[in-house]
């Protein structure tokens, strides 16, 4: 656990960007789908990096990705994802951003099918978020069930860069899962109530 100004907050975010990110961000339950389309392109985009190279770049890939908007990525050609390999301001890499393009394509599918991928994406923690209890330094797993399960329907929709690990990351961030230290300020603001 940290403290800083009297709050105590999950030992992970180590800088300005990721406490802010952890404060305002991590772990509050989202419905909308473009921010979910945005999370589950970002997480990703992480595979064997850091969060916080990630988070670095967020606005960038905002702006590179039209805003996630997943109509308008879906329709991206083979001059656009030329185009953004040469993007310093993005992860340059070409399965990551091929991926990004497939991945429009498959959620927009869902879309379709769900009516919202919302609706589909919840379905895997039962329409609620699962609250967690863990104590400082306690290990969090790195992938759980209920993550398996998603990826591997991820991965029958046409989805890719959707490994239970990143799957999992999604659920955190996303707060389908309140991982969040028992001890931290957010942990209690975020836990449902009865």
């Amino acid at each position: 656990m940290k403290t800083t100004k009297t709050l105590a907050r999950c030992a992970w975010p180590t800088n300005d960007l990721a406490i802010l990110y952890h404060d305002q961000e991590w772990g509050v339950p989202q419905h909308d789908d473009r921010v979910l389309f945005e999370f589950l392109i970002l997480e990703g985009a992480q595979a064997g990096l850091s969060w916080d190279t990630i988070l670095r770049k967020r606005e960038n890939y905002r702006a590179a990705f039209s805003g996630f908007d997943a109509k308008k990525i879906a329709r991206y050609d083979r001059r656009k994802i030329l185009a953004l390999m040469q993007d310093a301001g993005i992860v340059r890499n070409r399965l990551k951003i091929a991926a990004t393009v497939q991945n429009a394509k498959a959620f927009l599918a869902v879309q379709k099918e769900f009516k919202t991928f919302d609706r589909y994406i919840w379905q895997f923690v039962g329409g609620k978020p699962r609250v967690n209890i863990w104590k400082a330094g306690q290990g969090v797993p790195a992938s759980t069930a209920e993550s398996d399960a998603m990826s591997k329907d991820l991965k029958k929709r046409g989805f890719t860069f959707v490994g239970s690990t990143i799957c999992y990351a999604f659920m955190q961030a996303t707060g389908m899962v309140n991982d969040h230290a028992v001890a931290c300020f957010r942990y209690r603001q975020l836990r449902p109530q009865p």
